[in-house]
């Protein structure tokens, strides 16, 4: 969030400053205006794969974000008055101011709509980009016809840095895929055997020694070898103390190990899963190591998949849940954290069955503790009552979660034979909090404070 404000800023102040160097141009406008427009051009094509190859190989990474924003911006807010003085000799001043902004204004309008919602899902981040600095090197170019009247010298040089520029961004949106590739290198440890961007992410599986490893949009969501004891802690204390869970939800969860664990249960007759992302809950079918991992969970003719935005689909549904297991990412941004709101918390409640068990990740109450009692007082605050717990998990370090229900509950005696990691002494273990992990004052999360992405945000940074 911190970013996106500077980002913006620094954006915005930079077409101030570049519209103010407008003034010094004094003599061949039409020549500086291309020449500003094939900069533009390649600044901005090339702005996404820099920042890709940069973010795992560059210290001041941060620095070199805000420089080439303000860059960019200087070189756009250049192109305005420079495109109005040449357009003063044929329509009259309240035309020009008219016409150049309407058409910005509308521009901008258009490519922040086309950006997140057509072009970066269907081609990533790193073809838009160069698509975007193609077009403004194809305009540079026609330009060179358009203005040839005005340009006095240096028209075919223009025309063959115009040309060199596409050809190059051409190139460059052809080995999109190898650009991407070679940037993800630097970020992960271990080699990348799968990967892809779908509308909603950046899906990554890395492999190692000790297994493969599952990220989204870079950050982990879990390590095959110890994802069992996430898994465990996750869904078995809500399921053992409902007395007879029939009817399960899963919110999140698109990797199917959560739903493998509640399918050992033979008294478990349907399992719904909402999962916003068709490409994490067909990821077993193109990643069969997973496949494996999670048991064929997806496979189970009790399992049922709907891949909508969980907050719309849970106010449409009119079914009852005996157990809801919410297992989605970190709340790292407000659409995140919106479905740990007390909006979304109200309703989940009325989709709970009498006596219904909600178990929640809650973030880790070490490294973010702030952020985890956000989310417990959050679920106590919409009528939940709640008992926090906690256990370890060596890829993540100290992992936390919230078991919850409408009503008064007891923490489960005993845990059957079979599993990997939980036992008597180590279900008793989870409730107890150490004193770096206990309860601190905290912001009700709503939808009109988004006060634990704030939290969330601010505490976890210290460990980037």
């Amino acid at each position: 969030m911190t970013q996106f404000s500077l980002v913006i800023g620094i954006y915005l102040s930079a077409l101030g400053v570049g519209a103010w160097l407008s003034k010094f141009v004094t003599s061949n406008i039409a020549r500086i205006f291309i020449e500003v427009e094939l900069v533009v051009a390649l600044l901005g094509g090339t702005a996404a794969p820099v920042l890709f190859l940069a973010f795992a190989r560059v210290g001041a990474f941060s620095l070199l974000l805000y420089s080439l924003v303000f860059a960019i911006g200087v070189f756009v807010g250049l192109e305005i008055p420079l495109l109005m003085r040449l357009l003063e000799n044929r329509l009259s001043f309240k035309d020009i101011v008219a016409r150049v902004l309407a058409f910005d204004y509308i521009g901008s309008l258009a490519a922040s709509i086309l950006f997140p919602i057509i072009l970066v899902p269907r081609l990533g981040l790193i073809r838009t980009s160069l698509l975007f600095g193609l077009l403004n090197a194809v305009v540079g170019l026609w330009s060179t016809w358009l203005l040839n009247p005005l340009i006095k010298r240096g028209l075919t040089g223009l025309r063959i840095r115009a040309i060199v520029l596409i050809v190059l961004l051409c190139v460059g949106f052809w080995k999109a895929n190898a650009l991407t590739s070679l940037s993800e290198e630097g970020l992960y440890a271990d080699d990348v055997v799968y990967a892809t961007s779908t509308p909603y992410q950046r899906i990554v599986v890395t492999k190692g020694k000790s297994g493969f490893q599952l990220f989204l949009n870079g950050n982990l969501q879990f390590a095959s070898a110890d994802e069992y004891r996430y898994h465990e802690a996750l869904v078995h204390p809500a399921m053992l103390v409902h007395a007879n869970p029939r009817r399960v939800l899963v919110l999140g969860g698109g990797d199917g190990l959560a739903m493998r664990e509640i399918l050992r249960r033979p008294d478990v007759e349907a399992v719904t899963l909402v999962d916003l992302d068709p490409g994490m809950t067909e990821l077993s079918t193109r990643f069969p190591p997973l496949a494996d991992l999670n048991a064929h969970s997806f496979a189970d003719p009790r399992v049922t998949v709907v891949n909508r935005d969980a907050m719309t689909w849970i106010q449409e549904v009119t079914d009852r849940f005996d157990v809801v297991i919410v297992d989605f990412p970190d709340p790292n941004s407000f659409a995140l954290g919106k479905l740990y709101t007390t909006r979304f918390y109200g309703l989940l409640r009325a989709r709970l069955a009498p006596g219904a068990m909600v178990a929640v990740q809650c973030t880790s109450p070490l490294f973010a503790r702030t952020s985890y009692w956000c989310i417990i007082r959050t679920l106590e605050a919409a009528g939940f009552v709640v008992r926090p717990y906690q256990t370890a998990v060596p890829s993540f370090g100290v992992w936390g979660f919230a078991l919850a229900s409408l009503g008064p509950f007891e923490v489960p005696p005993a845990v059957p034979p079979g599993l990997r990691f939980l036992n008597d002494d180590a279900l008793h273990a989870m409730f107890r909090f150490s004193e770096d992990m206990g309860p601190v004052e905290v912001e009700i999360n709503r939808l009109d404070n988004q006060a634990l992405v704030r939290y969330y945000e601010q505490e976890w940074k210290r460990w980037d």
